[in-house]
């Protein structure tokens, strides 16, 4: 008998300042028995930063041809893929095929590794690579809860990320 997801809910106030974006959004977050908490989170932060009309969590790791994220407009056409993790080339080319707009937002302590041996084939696609310190991931998945009720505060490069269990700091960087 196969593993059931684990559900968690989460309540998010975005705080986008610099696209002038104020939500009050509902999510439930399903964790694939594989995924870890840091993995989950850094799903959620990515959904929040890429916050727009029919965003949506995929079923991600139990369908491995579907991203983590995506957007479909009307006309039923990917305009956003997104990615957790250290999708090899061969995916993130066939995600360009698809999706208008293709992002990954990796954040293992073996990310620099994993771009470092992707990095000749990745700099030729037309997608956006993003890291987040293994850190903040671990941080984040300190503050989760069955049922959580986060405010977020995009500015910059960084995320201010408050809920009852602390607060964090998080800052990324575009690899590519």
């Amino acid at each position: 008998m196969a593993l059931k997801p684990t559900i968690y809910r989460a309540r998010v106030s975005l705080n986008d300042i610099d696209h002038d974006k104020y939500e009050s959004i509902s999510v439930t977050l399903a964790l694939h028995p594989s995924e870890t908490l840091e993995r989950m989170m850094i799903r959620l932060l990515a959904y929040c930063l890429n916050f727009q009309e029919f965003i949506t969590f995929t079923k991600g790791l139990s369908t491995p041809d579907e991203p983590d994220i995506i957007v479909n407009a009307l006309d039923d056409t990917t305009t956003l893929w997104v990615d957790i993790g250290e999708p090899s080339a061969e995916r993130i080319k066939k995600a360009t095929r698809k999706a208008d707009l293709v992002k990954v937002y990796t954040f293992n302590e073996k990310s620099d590794t994993w771009y470092a041996s992707e990095q000749k084939k990745m700099s030729q696609l037309p997608a956006e690579i993003y890291q987040f310190q293994w850190a903040d991931a671990e941080a984040l998945a300190g503050m989760v809860e069955r049922s959580m009720d986060l405010t977020m505060t995009i500015t910059g490069q960084s995320v201010y990320v408050a809920s009852s269990q602390g607060e964090r700091d998080v800052h990324w960087t575009q690899i590519q």
